[in-house]
């Protein structure tokens, strides 16, 4: 019986291939097979029988660990006990604990998984840095507490969120060091089973798996490094989601500005034909809440006592795996969403001209501040204007022109040319440009 929506709903097949139940317990053969060849270059066992093991553990089966759990109510004795009745070897698992095992296949798992967040990462902050070059000129309505605010442009909108997916790649990169490390170390750390040997069987076995040795541990690796991983998931989605949500409000019917993609027979309601709903970035919202939801839970398996107990092995098997496969459907739709989207240009100017001149008001300030008007004075008279503006329904220059204190300054042509969007920038196209260069550089 299929119970969880990441079965059946939400995750890429290349993600959840990796959190299989099956390719987990692949890179746990993997792991002891990898501790047999380094055994064996110590002499425990010849590098034959080594060999012959490794050709023979492909026989293991997840069905075959379960049958054996079943009796004897232990996961990963279940696996070595697998692994030797298909290989007759009767080396497997010497000197290792259960989590030099489990912790390690999971380094495997993580890196995989890293790989496939790196390249989607990478793909959307290029997707950004392109739209945010395309828009650069789109001059549009700014809003700040959900009211109108100084202009700005699109371009400004797609470059900020660029920079932002870019630091989020900045931060994988950064992670990577600390998070893909394996053990072999035995039942507290000490590496008591291999005596002089342990550095060596250990390092072996990193080297044969592609992977760093943890520079200590206990029977498992200190969880930090998980807390910071699912901290990494929690930041991006976190991202997402804000960038999802200003698509949502900015598809408002009343705003309409920009659309999310919808295809020729998609429907947007079951009783109401006409609606065209921003399913995608609805969907990235709602899982982002999910993904940070896995925070806590993950420190607090961080909380162990003394040398280990079991209470991080069953909140992980739930944490790593949902945490990692929601956040790579949610940017893979991010990804979607924001190559497929299109802006209404029309409503955009609309929305603009709408304001009447009222959000540049701070711009005749200024300009009133450069011509001899103290800072403070022009706030307050440039407020007063606003205020009749939004009292009469007129536009700001109609209440401009007919206040002397302010014509006292200003000829109308000059007022007419502070007012217009387009000249109220500052350096926002150059902000755009030093965005997308940063990304190109960082990027590659």
């Amino acid at each position: 019986m299929i119970v969880h929506p990441i079965d059946y709903r939400y995750g890429t097949p290349e993600m959840k291939r990796i959190w299989s139940e099956e390719s987990k317990i692949k890179r746990m053969v993997r792991v002891e097979m990898a501790l047999l060849r380094a055994l064996a270059k110590k002499g425990y066992l010849s590098e034959e029988e080594a060999k012959e093991a490794k050709m023979k553990a492909y026989k293991v089966t997840p069905e075959r660990v379960k049958e054996i759990e079943a009796e004897i109510k232990h996961d990963i004795m279940a696996l070595v006990k697998a692994i030797t009745e298909a290989t007759g070897c009767k080396w497997v698992h010497f000197g290792a604990t259960s989590n030099d095992i489990i912790d390690t296949a999971t380094a495997l798992q993580l890196r995989d998984s890293l790989k496939i967040l790196e390249v989607k990462i990478k793909r959307l902050a290029r997707i950004l840095a392109e739209k945010a070059v395309e828009y650069k000129d789109v001059v549009c309505l700014g809003r700040t507490h959900g009211q109108a605010a100084l202009p700005t442009t699109y371009g400004f909108r797609f470059a900020l969120w660029a920079a932002e997916v870019t630091r989020h790649y900045i931060r994988l990169r950064q992670l990577k060091e600390r998070l893909l490390v394996g053990q072999m170390s035995g039942a507290v750390g000490t590496q008591a089973a291999f005596g002089k040997d342990g550095f060596e069987i250990e390092e072996e076995v990193m080297r044969l798996l592609n992977l760093k040795p943890a520079i200590i541990s206990s029977q498992i690796i200190p969880r930090d490094s998980y807390c910071e991983y699912i901290e990494f998931l929690a930041n991006l989605a976190a991202t997402l989601e804000k960038i999802a949500l200003n698509f949502r409000l900015l598809q408002r019917a009343e705003v309409g500005e920009i659309m999310e993609k919808f295809e020729a027979k998609q429907v947007g309601s079951s009783t109401m034909p006409h609606k065209r709903n921003p399913i995608d970035c609805e969907n990235i919202c709602g899982l982002a809440r999910v993904v940070r939801s896995f925070v806590e839970p993950q420190h607090q398996s961080a909380i162990l006592w003394e040398e280990r107990d079991l209470t991080n092995s069953s909140a992980e098997r739930i944490t790593l795996v949902e945490a990692t496969v929601l956040a790579d459907h949610i940017l893979t739709k991010m990804i979607k969403v924001v190559s497929s989207a299109s802006l209404n240009l029309e409503n955009i100017r609309r929305n603009l001209e709408m304001q009447r001149g009222l959000n540049l008001s701070e711009a005749v300030m200024i300009e009133m501040t450069k011509r001899g008007v103290s800072r403070q004075e022009a706030h307050e008279i440039l407020r007063q204007a606003a205020m009749r503006a939004y009292e009469h329904n007129s536009s700001l220059l109609e209440e401009l022109l007919k206040d002397g204190r302010i014509m006292k300054y200003f000829r109308e042509d000059e007022l007419r040319e502070i007012l217009k969007p387009e000249n109220y920038l500052g350096t926002a196209k150059e902000r755009v440009e030093r965005v997308v260069k940063c990304v190109n550089e960082v990027i590659k």
